[in-house]
């Protein structure tokens, strides 16, 4: 499964693009066992922190600005996006061949799913209604840097454009480094 999808001239393409390699991401994992289960899962894995990364510097802020329920829509995302995390964070060290391990990411599944329609619904078309065609493709190209220096595992309770800005670039390190020295990315 390669890791980042790079079709969708603008943001809300890109996104809703990178939504469906999650959703097959999710099948992958499901669909196999031992070795080939732990690649796809690390392959979701860091799909999913970047995505979400890149979702909270960008496009967050940018609902919160040009919608006018946006501080609600996104409250609620993100609230979504931390429980995400700190399931996603739960099964890092499990051993993905137990029926346990199944258990929790079928749960992720459901949630990650649901999560992703909410915001593409609530979200992700409202802004392409909102924004011109210049600032979508702006976007785009901003969570595209975004996810170049993302923190590549989850990280619950770093939610906000804010704290990723704080400190994404020190977590993103730790983790690139944890990557490579556990042969793991």
């Amino acid at each position: 499964m390669a890791t980042m999808i790079s079709s969708g001239n603008d943001v809300v393409l890109f996104l809703k693009e990178q939504h469906r390699q999650v959703e097959a991401g999710f099948e992958q994992v499901l669909g196999s066992s031992g070795p080939q289960r732990q690649a796809a899962f690390l392959a979701l894995r860091r799909l999913l922190a970047v995505h979400e990364t890149a979702e909270e510097e960008v496009v967050h802020p940018a609902a919160r600005r040009a919608l006018p329920d946006g501080n609600l829509i996104v409250d609620a995302r993100l609230q979504e996006e931390n429980e995400a995390k700190r399931l996603l964070a739960g099964l890092e060290d499990g051993d993905v061949d137990s029926p346990e391990f199944v258990r929790q990411l079928t749960q992720l599944q459901s949630s990650v799913l649901a999560h992703a329609r909410a915001e593409e619904d609530d979200e992700f078309d409202r802004l392409a209604v909102a924004l011109d065609q210049k600032e979508l493709e702006r976007m785009r190209k901003a969570v595209s840097l975004a996810e170049q220096v993302a923190p590549t595992r989850p990280h619950p309770g770093i939610e906000s454009a804010v704290a990723n800005v704080l400190t994404g670039p020190f977590v993103s390190m730790l983790d690139r480094a944890r990557d490579a020295l556990s042969g793991k990315s």
